[in-house]
């Protein structure tokens, strides 16, 4: 068990955000640059010292200013994967892993031993005598979580695990990292601006904003209620604010109203919206939505056999049309549109 309260003034990084992960669970870190991700890293691996707070594993303090505690990163249960693997060019693989157990004052004969079990479990047991430069991305990636894996760690930190891979590999690696994640059984600490990565490795997401916290919860939840347009953004959802106006109305900041199918949930009010389901006419639409308004279209973004369509007006947000749509619609910057979303198109909550 992993617990953390980090406060810690770097430049201009006002560092304050509460961590927690169990046994067997993986939560991923995940932020815009400049959020802190990295700091909270090396603050845990003990590069950084805290200014306040209090981190601990297992029970075990490692860091608490106010008791003058801080226990240097050789003599910390944790094992950590670098972005960039940081494996020793002129060590064999084999060698690679055995220079943590080496550190730690295990004989040459027993750490090569047990470096040879860890390379056996991550399938590169016929890799154990070639060096980084013959290796690949993925296989890289593997010695580097065998080094950090065979010192027994409680904690193990992940510091963009995938950055170093072309997109190619990536998506095998991604599932092959999450297979050997399994088999450990401490708390695993994993730092990505990637949300994919989070998704398919995490168990639960913890937001960083500005130094600090803005949404915990698992991946369903994080995707399915945003509370930061980051987080919007990065699951694709548009996030309008507003407060209640009635039972199944929500009145925007710009003083637009919007009508819900399920009663409203409180005042203060968050209203997502997926761009797939906005609709896009030229002439003011008439039937079954309930929801429309004049807009403009300000940006086109072609992505794949999907055209983002930025729109301005009393409900500014992204609509999603397909390429076809784009052509028959004849959009533009520029061109004066009408939007339209159903009621029951609309996720609505409380912030």
């Amino acid at each position: 068990m992993f617990s953390a309260r980090i406060e810690l003034q770097l430049g201009t990084l006002d560092l304050a955000v509460d961590l927690d992960a169990a046994d067997g669970e993986t939560v991923a870190v995940l932020g815009p640059n400049g959020a802190g991700k990295t700091t909270v890293l090396r603050v845990v691996a003990g590069l950084l010292a805290l200014d306040r707070g209090r981190l601990e594993v297992d029970g075990l303090v490692l860091d608490d200013p106010a008791a003058g505690v801080f226990v240097p990163t050789a003599d910390r249960p944790i094992g950590l994967v670098f972005q960039d693997y940081l494996l020793f060019p002129r060590m064999s693989a084999l060698d690679n892993v055995a220079f943590g157990l080496r550190a730690r004052g295990v004989p040459k004969g027993d750490a090569r031993a047990q470096a040879t079990q860890w390379l056996q479990r991550l399938d590169l047991a016929d890799q154990a005598l070639a060096r980084p430069r013959a290796l690949s991305g993925g296989q890289s990636q593997r010695v580097a979580l065998a080094r950090a894996l065979a010192t027994s760690p409680r904690l193990l930190l992940l510091d963009e695990p995938l950055a170093a891979l072309d997109a190619g590999s990536r998506v095998k690696v991604r599932s092959e990292l999450r297979r050997y994640l399994a088999t450990f059984g401490g708390a695993r600490l994993l730092v990505t601006h990637d949300p994919v990565d989070a998704m398919v490795l995490a168990d639960r997401v913890i937001v960083v904003e500005h130094g600090r916290v803005t949404q915990v919860g698992t991946v369903v939840d994080v995707a399915r209620h945003p509370r930061s347009r980051y987080v919007a953004e990065l699951v694709g959802v548009n996030l309008l604010h507003g407060t209640a106006a009635g039972t199944h109305q929500v009145r925007l900041r710009s003083g637009a109203e919007l009508t819900v199918a399920d009663p409203v949930p409180g005042q203060d009010l968050v209203v997502a919206v997926r761009p797939q389901s906005v609709a896009v006419h030229r002439e003011q639409p008439h039937g079954s939505p309930r929801n429309v308004w004049p807009a403009t279209v300000t940006d086109l973004e072609v992505d794949r056999d999907r055209v983002r369509v930025q729109l301005d007006g009393p409900v500014p947000l992204v609509a999603e049309v397909t390429p076809a749509a784009l052509a028959e619609l004849e959009l533009s910057p520029g061109t004066p549109v009408w939007a339209a979303v159903k009621a029951v198109e609309l996720a609505v909550y409380t912030r």
